[in-house]
């Protein structure tokens, strides 16, 4: 059996523009900036957020300018209530996941709660490299007083001291009854 030139030429075609289909869309993903590969994600409870990071100077350390305008940044966006939020009861277990390139580089999480004893900060995960996840712990542990907790996250060049990009989710406090009548 033959096949005649219009069904190979029209084969070829479908090749050819399959070919370019697949070589376009590994180009397109392989061109993604290190920006997008630089997640964070906050786990509460059975539902978890992924997050871009506030503050980002393309994979280089932050200058110090830059480090007070991320401040700045998160002190508006946790009053304005625009960051990544999740209502949380005191017997939810929280942790914090990153990417594999921020875990290589090495990272840190932190909450501006806990106890008094504790300097109103509570670590999620002590600075390492290499782990992505931080592990689960009881959220009335780490939480605040005022109902809404900040949690920050770290990635860090520990040669220069200084932070690559920073994440900030808000955990919004809830007690058990208030969780059950949402």
């Amino acid at each position: 059996m033959s096949l005649n030139t219009r069904v190979i030429a029209a084969l070829g075609a479908v090749v050819v523009v399959g070919a370019a289909t697949v070589g376009t869309s590994v180009a397109i993903a392989a061109g993604q900036t290190e920006h997008n590969s630089h997640r964070a994600t906050l786990t509460v409870g059975t539902s978890s957020m992924t997050a871009d990071p506030l503050c980002w100077n393309g994979g280089s350390p932050l200058t110090d300018d830059q480090q007070d305008q991320c401040k700045a940044a998160a002190t508006k966006a946790l009053k304005d209530g625009t960051l990544p939020s999740s209502d949380v009861v005191p017997s939810d277990r929280i942790g914090v996941g990153v990417s594999p390139n921020v875990a290589k580089t090495g990272w840190w999480a932190s909450t501006n709660g806990g106890s008094s004893t504790q300097g109103g900060q509570t670590s999620l995960f002590s600075y390492a490299q290499g782990p992505t996840f931080s592990g689960l712990q009881t959220a009335g542990s780490v939480l605040n007083a005022s109902g809404r907790t900040l949690v920050t996250v770290v990635e860090i060049d520990k040669k220069a001291e200084a932070p690559i990009a920073v994440w900030y989710f808000q955990l919004n406090g809830k007690n058990a009854t208030d969780a059950g009548n949402s």
